[in-house]
């Protein structure tokens, strides 16, 4: 940031600090997914000096920001159902296209999203699928299904990891149920929670933060994972593969929002315009290995990210998003979850 020579004149003064405020810029990001690299690159090339909180799920970043920290940051990164639900809480603020230049540069199918129609409020950041990946020197039979995760074989039992995060967690055992997502039916409702209390006693931890972790150490040998993460693992030397179950699997869109009462949002639509420069979303590719919502980001791609099988799903198979229920449906999913937690 510059510096400012103290000054006689309390108009000067304030004035500086003023001008010293607008060099800032606060963002609320998940864990180990954007390069420190390019953070720097933002700070040199605006002069604006950037910190950054991380959180670990989406359901963590909304009761952070629930609990007073909203307009305590300017930009952040939910998921595309968590987008939805933090409109309904009135959470975002929102911006004209013509307010970033790099507007154009959003791929066509997502500008006109569901959860932020025409985009008046986010930008695409990263895209992937969650599902789960196995050791192979532990089980090498078929990974084809969710039930390796919800009735596991003899081999992985006491040795999986599931996701600490309840949309993506319950979507999952939905999808191997065949259950609809946001269902208020009693007995499918019954049905999902009798599914995740048998199968827990087959699992060995919760855990997102360490998703990728426990299956590099071997402390797991098999878990529900992030697209990017199971890559990353693997390239840390894990002997794992990444599954695409025939039940379906989770597609899912992080997005950068303009928060409501950001402290910053020049600096703030700043940072979401330099996001959108394929060069610098290829960078959170190439360090995150997921897909970015960017045009033109191809020849900055490093091969084996673009290569990555967890980021080129079979012919057929089927993903989904994970939905925003009503709030009265929630409720009933918040209950499943905290009796799933205790």
């Amino acid at each position: 940031m510059k510096k400012h020579l103290l000054a006689t004149s309390l108009i000067v003064l304030g004035l500086t600090v003023s001008a010293q405020a607008e060099g800032k810029l606060s963002i609320y990001h998940w864990f180990e997914y954007i390069p420190q690299t390019l953070l720097d690159k933002f700070a040199k090339e605006y002069d604006v000096e950037v910190t950054m909180d991380t959180f670990d799920s989406n359901e963590a970043l909304l009761a952070s920001l629930k609990a007073g920290k909203l307009g305590s940051y300017d930009v952040a990164f939910p998921g595309d159902y968590m987008v939805k639900i933090m409109t309904g809480e009135g959470m975002l603020d929102t911006f004209e296209p013509s307010e970033l230049s790099n507007f154009g540069n959003i791929e066509d199918q997502w500008v006109d999203v569901a959860f932020d129609p025409g985009r008046k409020s986010s930008i695409p950041y990263q895209w992937g699928s969650t599902s789960y990946s196995v050791n192979r020197d532990v089980y090498k039979g078929p990974i084809d299904s969710l039930s390796v995760i919800f009735d596991p074989p003899e081999k992985l039992k006491g040795k999986i990891n599931v996701l600490d995060t309840a949309g993506e967690t319950l979507t999952l055992a939905s999808l191997y149920l065949d259950i609809p997502q946001c269902t208020s039916d009693r007995d499918q409702l019954k049905a999902l929670n009798a599914k995740v209390i048998s199968a827990k006693k087959d699992w060995a931890s919760f855990g997102s933060d360490v998703a990728k972790d426990v299956l590099v150490s071997g402390d797991a040998a098999a878990g529900m994972i992030w697209s990017g993460f199971s890559a990353k693992a693997r390239a840390e030397g894990a002997n794992i593969e990444y599954a695409f179950p025939k039940e379906g699997y989770i597609v899912w869109m992080d997005n950068a929002v303009l928060l409501k009462n950001a402290p910053n949002r020049d600096n703030a639509l700043k940072f979401m315009n330099f996001l959108l420069e394929p060069e610098n979303a290829a960078a959170v590719t190439n360090y995150a290995q997921y897909t970015a919502g960017v045009k033109g980001v191809g020849p900055f791609l490093d091969p084996e990210v673009k290569n990555s099988p967890e980021s080129n799903p079979p012919a057929g198979q089927k993903g989904v998003f994970v939905e925003a229920c009503p709030e009265d449906v929630q409720v009933l999913y918040d209950a499943i979850w905290t009796n799933l937690k205790k």
